[in-house]
């Protein structure tokens, strides 16, 4: 087997359940050394996302909002847009392993470790699911993980700046407000749902982490000064960059520095790059 061509069949496999499992096994082999690796090979550039074929696709502004948390369904339609961010959040993780070539072995250790957690995390999620009744591909979904890939292929920088410093990011901020919601509700199955995404929370401060320092990284590489990760992300995000509610203490965590925290909640201007 061949690291890269394995990757791209992963990313290509449209089934979650023969994506997980397929996954687990490419990444034992990979954990035991068993891959050869060619850097030379073709990169695709993929032009939808892989779940296509087995879920309805809206624009954002026409997914449902969540709502009605105290009713069954509200319930599920909120954890189904977890599940479809963490079924997401598999195929980032292939997809910064499988782009970007000729970088340290730690590069590639540490994207298939996140893969790995985040594996686990939409099985974990599908099983809650499948406690109320539903299953993945049940509700809408809208494909902005998908082209926010799309959109950062050019270089590392861009990938690292949107993917895990910013839409990643943002989940660590979004993650307490939902659990505090399902805390109202003290249910036995909201418990085990906010035990989930305490879970997911503590495990994603490492996957930003990680993006921190490949970010930094790349701009080191690259000469690129490091204050040009808020313009990457207006770029393709022009309103980002305006919300005062920031998981502060999880983003230190990460690697955020106290001022790139303060330009983040638009406490301060975005400094010249």
């Amino acid at each position: 087997m061949e690291l890269f061509s394995s990757l791209e069949k992963l990313l290509k496999i449209s089934n979650p359940e023969k994506k997980c499992v397929d996954f687990q096994d490419f990444y034992e082999k990979y954990k035991n050394g068993e891959l050869e690796e060619n850097h030379n090979g073709e990169v695709q550039s993929f032009e939808t996302p892989s779940y296509k074929e087995f879920l309805e696709i809206l624009l954002p502004s026409k997914v449902n909002s969540r709502k009605k948390l105290n009713r069954v369904e509200g319930q599920a339609s909120l954890l189904h847009a977890i599940i479809h961010i963490e079924y997401s959040a598999i195929d980032l993780a292939l997809d910064h392993a499988y782009r970007f070539r000729d970088l340290p072995k730690e590069y590639y250790d540490d994207w298939l470790e996140v893969a790995d957690d985040e594996v686990r995390h939409f099985l974990m999620l599908i099983s809650l699911l499948k406690e109320l009744g539903y299953k993945y591909g049940d509700f809408p979904v809208h494909d902005s993980l998908f082209l926010a890939s799309k959109n950062s292929e050019s270089s590392l920088v861009s990938r690292m700046s949107v993917v895990p410093r910013y839409l990643e990011a943002s989940g660590l901020d979004s993650n307490p407000l939902i659990i505090e919601k399902l805390n109202s509700l003290n249910t036995p199955f909201t418990r085990k749902f906010v035990s989930a995404l305490e879970i997911i929370l503590k495990e994603e401060v490492e996957h930003v982490r990680k993006g921190d320092k490949w970010f930094h990284f790349a701009c080191r590489e690259s000469e690129i000064d490091t204050n040009c990760y808020f313009h990457i992300v207006k770029e393709i995000y022009p309103k980002a960059f305006q919300n005062g509610k920031l998981n502060r203490e999880a983003r230190k965590k990460a690697g955020f520095t106290t001022e790139e925290i303060e330009i983040a909640s638009g406490e301060t201007s975005i400094p010249h790059c």
